[in-house]
């Protein structure tokens, strides 16, 4: 039965290797412990027990602690490194009549503000705040 227990093992660790996700490798230290105890010959349904209970209290206990860490350093991709940037209207913003075009970056994006009833003129330059749908949402920004 360690046999088996090792193969699941090491199937949840390369799902693991291949997504990246934080998935399986909860698991993964499940089936090191039921192998342990298969080794030790330990009944069948204590391993599956301590392969259940073992999972799911690392997944618990430690998921949490892990996901803070391994993505603190996460790279902002795409849109979403597109808050915080400065944009150029480039087309009158106007929430109520659905008009406005930004330029970030080299690309041209709709857009809205954040407040109904406030324009902002052609060649404004702006702070985008948010991505609401495929329309950036910005604000005139402010002088310091």
């Amino acid at each position: 039965m360690t046999v088996v227990w090792l193969v699941i093992l090491v199937v949840l660790v390369v799902i693991e290797l291949l997504t990246m996700g934080l998935t399986t490798i909860w698991f993964a230290g499940g089936a090191l412990i039921a192998a342990i105890a298969s080794l030790f010959r330990a009944p069948f349904a204590v391993q599956v027990i301590l392969f259940l209970v073992v999972s799911v209290v690392l997944l618990f206990f430690t998921r949490p602690l892990a996901v803070k860490y391994f993505n603190k350093d996460r790279v902002r991709t795409n849109a979403e490194s597109l808050v915080g940037r400065q944009a150029i209207v480039i087309s009158e913003i106007d929430n109520l009549q659905g008009t406005g075009q930004v330029n970030v970056g080299g690309m041209e994006w709709s857009a809205r503000t954040k407040e109904d009833g406030v324009t902002i003129p052609v060649g404004t330059v702006t702070t985008v705040l948010a991505i609401n749908g495929v329309k950036l949402v910005v604000e005139e920004r402010k002088e310091v």
